[in-house]
């Protein structure tokens, strides 16, 4: 014998309708994280405070925690020279023969930093650059390797992935 709604009391009316609303939202799949986000791949743009006070804007969340990990081993000593999105040139423009203006091919990492080696024969310890990108399988394109192989070949650096 099914109970007809209007057969109930108010309370208990209202009682049913949230159950109803509560069971019907459960059904409904919430919509994934990247479903608000207007960027290519989906991230989600992040900021922090800078040590001089400033605000620092980045591309993605995990961008920015690699931000907090590097600023925490730069306060520890544990690195030095950190910079943010250092540009490379791995080939200069050039004008053609035809007179063509071709644009130079640059290369934006997301950070380089120096980190230390461990201490040589003579107990010296040297400082390496390194360069940092923060990749996810939607950002590793057929352009960011080309561009990666071409940093290794021309320019003699490894990018190093995040």
């Amino acid at each position: 014998m099914a109970v007809k709604m209007e057969d109930l009391p108010p309370w208990a009316q209202a009682q049913a309708q949230r159950k109803m609303a509560e069971q019907s939202r459960k059904k409904e799949p919430a919509p994934p994280a990247w479903a608000e986000s207007k960027e290519k791949y989906h991230n989600v743009r992040a900021d922090r405070t800078s040590e001089a006070g400033g605000r620092v804007n980045f591309d993605s969340k995990k961008e920015a925690r690699r931000y907090d990990e590097l600023m925490a081993m730069l306060r520890a000593g544990q690195i030095r020279d950190l910079n943010l999105q250092p540009q490379f040139t791995i080939q200069e423009a050039y004008t053609t023969p035809e007179g063509q203006r071709v644009r130079a091919i640059r290369y934006q990492a997301d950070f380089s930093y120096k980190r230390p080696t461990e201490p040589d024969c003579t107990g010296e310890v040297h400082w390496l650059r390194v360069v940092e990108d923060v990749k996810s399988g939607a950002t590793k394109t057929r352009v960011y390797e080309i561009k990666k192989k071409l940093m290794r070949e021309k320019l003699g650096i490894e990018i190093q992935e995040v």
